[in-house]
């Protein structure tokens, strides 16, 4: 079964990993990371990672995945060519602007969040210098 996730994983952290633990106990895993134009987009800032550093450490996390860079013009085109059986979205994750359930033809699912108080990326965002973390 074919199991589709995707998000920014900027500074890939414990809620990241349950996340995609999770989705990949479900299947065979399909991670699809955001492009940093369309991060800057939709949070109205730049990711402090570049997409390709952020895919190496998923890469590294999770060697048996296939990790794909999200499609520069549409939001869609990775779901239509994977064509997955199931996409599990992060417990707050929203869907892209303009992008509804209905048009991604497979069963959504949410993932169960892990100490979201401590592991929310937000959060954890502002609770380190930006300087620290750049492209570490």
């Amino acid at each position: 079964m074919k199991i589709l996730t995707f998000g920014t994983f900027d500074h890939l952290h414990p809620g990241h990993l349950a996340y995609l633990n999770e989705a990949k106990s479900m299947g065979d895993l399909f991670i699809i990371v955001a492009r940093d134009s369309h991060v800057e987009e939709i949070k109205g800032a730049a990711p402090d990672q570049s997409e390709e550093f952020r895919m190496a450490a998923l890469k590294e996390a999770f060697p048996d995945a296939t990790i794909l860079l999200g499609d520069s013009e549409d939001y869609l085109v990775p779901v239509r060519q994977i064509n997955p059986d199931l996409i599990v979205m992060g417990y707050d994750q929203r869907l892209p602007p303009g992008v509804s359930e209905e048009e991604l033809g497979c069963k959504v699912v949410r993932a169960a969040p892990l100490d979201p108080d401590i592991h929310k990326s937000s959060l954890r965002k502002q609770k380190t210098p930006k300087a620290s973390f750049k492209n570490k």
